[in-house]
């Protein structure tokens, strides 16, 4: 059996709808691929000494690192809490997009 593969997208700040959409997409017969690290929520690896306007190493290699788990996909599944799409999510979104994957969203634009 083929299952389809769902890498999801979003702010690290919504990890409760995150853990749930991966839950929900899991029972439907989805791989669901996703965040490593939560640096919205607590993790601050992350952030690694990163100040306002330099980007971490750490989070430049997790950014880089979710495009790859995009490549993996057939599609991705956008947390976008509120209507809620942050810089990083949008250039994901266009990556998505621009490698033919199919782009849903936990709340319709």
């Amino acid at each position: 059996m083929k299952y389809p593969v769902i890498t999801l997208c979003g702010s690290t700040r919504f990890k409760d709808e995150f853990m749930m959409a991966q839950k929900k997409l899991t029972l439907e017969g989805n791989i669901v691929i996703s965040v490593g690290l939560f640096g919205h929520s607590g993790d601050e690896e992350v952030w690694d000494g990163m100040d306002e306007g330099t980007l971490s190493k750490t989070k430049e290699m997790l950014d880089d690192m979710h495009k790859r788990k995009i490549d993996m996909a057939d599609s991705i599944f956008v947390i976008n809490v509120g209507g809620y799409i942050g810089d990083s999510t949008r250039s994901e979104i266009e990556y998505a997009k621009a490698h033919g994957k199919k782009v849903r969203y936990l709340e319709e634009l």
